[in-house]
């Protein structure tokens, strides 16, 4: 018997904890207390998810493109890496304030034989 006690000790004690705890708060407690954990366990990968989502658009936020040349480099440089553009003009003044109608390539179709 001395035996069975010392091998399983958790098991006892996780017996007589749930022997306790049922009396006294009633299976409702349990009930509850184990839902509480199953949505904890669905939170947290999504809060990991949303933490990831935040931390990429704020990363997303300081590159920024050439729109001379097409190189990526990150906010804190002023001039482009491979063409020598100043970064600060390009990035603010062409998004603002350009027409759509200067943006968009007109492409004409032809038929191929």
């Amino acid at each position: 018997m001395n035996y069975f006690i010392k091998s399983n000790k958790s098991l006892l004690t996780y017996s007589l904890i749930t022997l306790i705890i049922i009396p006294i708060f009633g299976f409702k407690f349990l009930i509850s207390f184990l839902g509480n954990i199953i949505i904890l366990l669905f939170l947290i990968p999504l809060l990991l998810l949303l933490l990831v989502f935040i931390f990429f658009n704020s990363y997303k936020s300081k590159i920024s493109t050439c729109s001379n040349c097409g190189t990526i480099s990150f906010d804190s440089s002023v001039t482009c890496i491979n063409c020598g553009e100043n970064l600060n003009d390009i990035n603010k003044g062409n998004r603002l304030y350009k027409n759509p109608s200067e943006s968009t390539i007109e492409v004409e179709a032809e038929e191929v034989k």
